[in-house]
């Protein structure tokens, strides 16, 4: 078993939400200060402060207080789990797939 699971586990609860997602997809960007970051969403900005707090924990984003103004970054690096694991499983469904187009190209009536 891959030892990055727990980690793996973490980002995906962490992305499950379409909020947080739509945070992550900003910061891809560039970082953005968290008033920046909560105006598209209709929520009261302790809501997006615990949206953000579970993408921190789950290692996804960082933040930094300047005095009175937090800036939100996308860490670097923090999908490649999610590329690692994707991979992982491509590999053997692409086996399959060929696997099964091999068996058909054989078995199937050829017109004469």
């Amino acid at each position: 078993m891959p030892k990055y699971l727990d980690e793996l586990d973490a980002v995906l609860r962490a992305l499950a939400d379409p909020t947080r997602r739509a945070v992550v997809e900003r910061l891809a960007k560039s970082p953005a200060i968290v008033s920046d970051l909560a105006a598209p969403f209709s929520m009261a900005l302790p809501s997006l402060m615990q949206h953000l707090s579970i993408l921190e924990n789950a290692g996804v984003i960082t933040s930094e207080k300047h005095g009175r103004v937090r800036t939100v970054s996308l860490r670097p690096g923090a999908l490649d789990v999610l590329h690692l694991w994707l991979g992982e499983q491509r590999t053997p469904a692409e086996h399959r797939a060929d696997r099964l187009g091999i068996h058909l190209a054989h078995t199937t009536p050829k017109d004469t």
